[in-house]
């Protein structure tokens, strides 16, 4: 069920399993970090993830909202989270869209939506 990998890509990236949560991308998946830029792959998601989240002790990303079509197989997840990132005693919270392809059992485009001025006020506030 494409919802159920979702929430298993997201379930892994907050335990801090980045290399279990890109076993469920495809190989030639596209990341869409819209703000921000295209990778595609899991090498260049991993390239992307893995220096962002070593910033951060603890990461959650929590489902506000998810919807989800399609069958076993192929589908789209939409959802509506709020990613929050704790340093040391401190937590920040960046609300984020998220679309999910999901193909053959695997998700293979990651589109998210967020506000670039909210991530760069973010950074700030967690650098004072």
């Amino acid at each position: 069920m494409p919802a159920a990998l979702v929430t298993n890509f997201i379930t892994a990236i907050e335990s801090g399993n980045l290399d279990g949560a890109l076993q469920l991308l495809a190989d030639d998946c596209e990341y869409d970090n819209v703000p921000m830029g295209k990778v595609f792959g899991r090498d260049a998601v991993r390239a992307t993830l893995a220096p962002f989240l070593a910033n951060y002790d603890e990461v959650e990303w929590v489902i506000v909202h998810q919807v989800a079509a399609g069958t076993t197989e192929d589908g789209v997840v939409m959802n509506e989270r709020i990613d929050r990132f704790r340093s040391a005693d401190r937590w920040v919270e960046l609300p984020v869209a998220g679309v999910f392809e999901v193909r053959h059992g695997q998700i293979s485009l990651w589109r998210d939506y967020f506000d670039k001025e909210t991530l760069l006020r973010m950074f700030a506030s967690a650098a004072s």
